[in-house]
């Protein structure tokens, strides 16, 4: 074997135990304690008791009842012709809306992550031929599916099930172990290029305007604020569909660029209730203005992002991170097509991108 890929592997393995330090920290330091206070503001909630129980994560998920055993894709399976056709009747006024953010080092970033754009020279080439064309391109270093508006694909979250270092006990969507994914140069299961383009039915919950305020760190998003938006909305919860994709604004979106510290320091979301009713409904993802779209903390100070874990690892519902519905609520317009396809890029555990709606 090449001392150059081993030196290289050595150099990878040790960049990742260095995130993953800097993750931990970050989870112990600022959510864990964070979640103190949380959990002061919710003491004696009978609600708050209930969603802090800790799913069970020792019963096998896998194979996928609906898409079995050797399935890669999802609920991006639920796009068939007939989500596009039934999805185009939301169309009435043609207006796109941009809901995805503008990439800029600038933007919050969780942990370490980093975004970096240099252009080599300018102009980087040229001139080209009689006619003196010039040209520039443009370097790019990011985690490129996990920073700005980011997509949650399958490969990004797991569930050691096993002791600490158990590669066969380190399960994925639909039962796919570490031992089966793991590479230093992409995964080789569960990749963006697995995963279909999204057209379908958009349903956001205005949850900050059921508030009356932009929601705080560690408030959580119930099945009772999901319905008050809809009374609020004039929508119907028969309204979401199978196959649909369900939005959430809590107005955290606001503190984007203007206070990076306080975004990053925990976020309000949906716990595990709103996850169960996103997985009885058949949502194809969740999504939010902000980075995690679930509560954190968590309403139990000993979880860390349960929700990711029931939604993608667990039934393979995808999460859009850090979007921006500003235009979508000016005009009123909570039900939209939803137009994404995810850059396939091989062996990547996300996505970034100019998420659409069109209403």
């Amino acid at each position: 074997m090449d001392s150059r890929y081993l030196q290289d592997k050595e150099e990878l393995k040790q960049a990742a135990q260095a995130i993953d330090e800097d993750r931990r920290n970050f989870l112990t330091a600022g959510l864990v304690g964070g979640a103190v206070a949380a959990g002061t503001l919710m003491a004696g909630a009978a609600h708050a008791q209930q969603v802090a129980q800790a799913p069970a994560v020792i019963t096998p998920w896998w194979p996928h009842p609906k898409w079995g055993k050797d399935d890669q894709a999802g609920a991006s399976n639920y796009m068939t012709p007939a989500k596009v056709l039934d999805t185009v009747k939301l169309i009435k006024d043609g207006k796109v809306y941009r809901v995805g953010r503008v990439y800029e080092n600038a933007m919050p970033k969780f942990g370490e992550r980093v975004f970096v754009l240099r252009i080599p020279g300018s102009p980087t080439g040229g001139p080209v031929g009689a006619n003196k064309l010039i040209y520039h391109d443009e370097f790019l270093s990011t985690e490129i599916g996990q920073t700005g508006t980011q997509f949650d694909g399958l490969g990004h979250i797991g569930i050691q099930l096993g002791k600490d270092g158990d590669q066969n006990e380190m399960r994925y969507y639909n039962g796919v172990t570490q031992l089966e994914i793991a590479s230093p140069y992409g995964l080789k299961k569960l990749g963006m290029e697995q995963c279909k383009p999204f057209f379908t039915r958009g349903h956001l919950f205005d949850v900050e305007a059921v508030k009356g305020k932009m929601m705080d760190v560690g408030e959580e998003i119930t099945v009772a604020d999901l319905r008050a938006a809809m009374q609020k909305q004039n929508m119907q919860e028969a309204d979401v569909k199978e196959g649909d994709a369900v939005f959430f604004n809590t107005g955290f979106g606001k503190l984007w660029i203007k206070n990076n510290d306080k975004f990053n320091s925990g976020e309000p979301g949906i716990g595990l209730e709103v996850a169960k009713w996103c997985i009885d409904k058949g949502v194809c993802m969740t999504g939010a203005d902000t980075w995690a779209t679930e509560v954190v903390p968590n309403p139990n100070k000993d979880l860390a992002f349960p929700v990711h874990q029931e939604l993608i690892c667990k039934n393979g519902i995808y999460n859009h991170e850090n979007l921006d519905f500003t235009g979508l609520i000016a005009d009123r317009k909570y039900q939209f097509a939803y137009i994404f396809s995810p850059a396939p890029i091989k062996g990547a555990t996300g996505s970034n991108g100019g998420p659409i709606a069109v209403t």
